[in-house]
């Protein structure tokens, strides 16, 4: 326990001494490879050097004893015995002594220059190490600066890195990817924030224009302050909704925190029922189709989805219009649908009616704010719900929203069906088909799809 602290400091001063730059700790690390692995190979080169000292080796040439013998000049010569067999061991014994202090030397010269060779090598290796490592880097450190200048002001640009398909190309590739899902996300914000302003700013001036009229108007009398104030309470009822939606929208982005048992037949049976006396009040018929369709979810979510979804098909609608309503379960999927009669839709401007405060030209009754169906796009997305939608020839809108099954929880069974869209895709077909074969037969029909 009490190394700990010394374990900590020591750690905390070699992360203080480790260089920061990149280029630097790599060439540190050439090099610190280069000299390891030159050390080593010395080493095991002085070992079989040294285990193999050298040995004076005497033959019998047949005449007689052979001797070495010193000259005056401190040669050695190989001779026959002129003294006897005692001199020939006394010289023998210092030409080993002599050829072993000799190839001692050897190595050790040998080993003082092996040593200078592997540090001049070193050093060499170093800088090889820091040219290459700088063009290594050279691709990071551009893709660095590329990126430090793309703002929010120029969001369009992209790195584009040119070369062959590895590791860095792949990396490039994956901000470009990056920097584009930012500057949709970017420019839909921008769209939001000022769509947002726009349909604020509205209530907000005609509160004004209510409250300085009262303020001017001297002859007021208490039912003209009673008129005004009962405006003024509406249009902070529709503030009231539009910030409620808001607050929804966001939290549907967000995804989900549990999944609970949901049949959509039962939250349909209710919208339907609680929707049908505003229907008879706008002169509209509610026909319904239920069948059973479990799914899992929040319920409090799947419920909003299918109230917006029918809440939409009645506020844009023609006087005596209807509105369908089914559940089934098909393919594997809990399907609900909800269609309307109303003003005709251009079919290549369905997707634009899912992004926020879109209403392309189309009034509504009950104050809406073109939140509807983003809404249930947003709630769909975080189920893993599919979204089919498709203008009616005859005017209105069909949508139809596709649950994973109860027994089929997102993410386990992914292949279920093959075409998936994510949220805000938009795909087409060659050739329209009823709504009713859409959830069996996704990739056989033109349709605006989400996820």
């Amino acid at each position: 326990m009490r190394l700990s602290p010394l374990i900590t400091t020591i750690s905390a001063y070699a992360r203080r001494l480790m260089p920061r730059r990149v280029r630097l700790r790599l060439t540190l690390l050439y090099g610190a490879l280069f000299v390891v692995s030159g050390g080593v190979l010395l080493a095991i080169t002085y070992l079989l050097v040294t285990g193999s000292p050298a040995n004076l080796v005497l033959v019998d040439s047949g005449a007689g004893n052979p001797v070495v013998t010193p000259d005056s000049q401190g040669n050695l010569y190989l001779g026959p015995d002129p003294s006897g067999s005692a001199q020939l061991a006394d010289f023998t014994q210092e030409l080993r002594q002599q050829a072993l202090r000799q190839h001692e030397a050897e190595v050790h010269h040998l080993l003082v220059q092996s040593g200078i060779a592997l540090g001049i090598m070193a050093v060499i290796s170093m800088v090889l190490g820091w040219l290459v490592a700088g063009r290594v880097l050279h691709p990071l450190r551009t893709m660095t600066d590329s990126i430090r200048r793309i703002s929010a002001s120029n969001m369009h640009e992209r790195l584009a890195v040119a070369g062959p398909d590895d590791e860095l190309k792949g990396l490039a590739d994956t901000v470009d990817g990056l920097l584009g899902r930012l500057e949709s996300a970017l420019d839909s914000h921008k769209r939001f924030v000022a769509n947002a302003a726009h349909e604020l700013r509205t209530p907000l001036t005609l509160e004004h224009a209510l409250l300085e009229e009262a303020l001017i108007d001297r002859h007021a009398t208490r039912e003209s302050f009673r008129s005004n104030f009962e405006r003024l309470l509406e249009i902070s009822k529709q503030q009231a909704r539009l910030l409620e939606s808001l607050l929804t929208l966001s939290s549907s982005e967000r995804g989900l925190d549990h999944h609970e048992p949901v049949d959509l037949s039962v939250v349909a049976e209710q919208i339907a029922r609680t929707s049908r006396p505003e229907a008879t009040r706008r002169g509209l018929r509610v026909e319904t189709t239920i069948g059973p369709a479990p799914t899992s979810g929040d319920s409090a979510l799947v419920q909003r989805l299918v109230a917006n979804l029918v809440d939409n098909a009645m506020g844009y609608n023609i006087p005596d219009g209807q509105v369908e309503i089914s559940t089934r379960t098909h393919g594997g999927r809990a399907v609900v649908s909800v269609s309307n009669t109303g003003p005709k839709v251009p079919p290549e401007h369905v997707e634009r009616l899912f992004e926020p405060f879109q209403r392309l030209g189309r009034t509504a009754s009950g104050g809406h704010h073109g939140l509807g169906l983003s809404i249930v796009r947003a709630i769909a997305g975080a189920h893993d719900a599919v979204i089919v939608a498709r203008a009616r020839p005859d005017g209105g809108l069909a949508v139809e929203v596709a649950f994973l099954a109860r027994t089929e929880r997102p993410g386990r069974h992914g292949t279920s069906l093959p075409a998936l869209l994510p949220a805000a895709t938009h795909r087409s077909r060659t050739d329209t088909a009823q709504l009713d074969n859409a959830a069996g037969a996704v990739e056989e029909r033109p349709r605006h799809s989400y996820r």
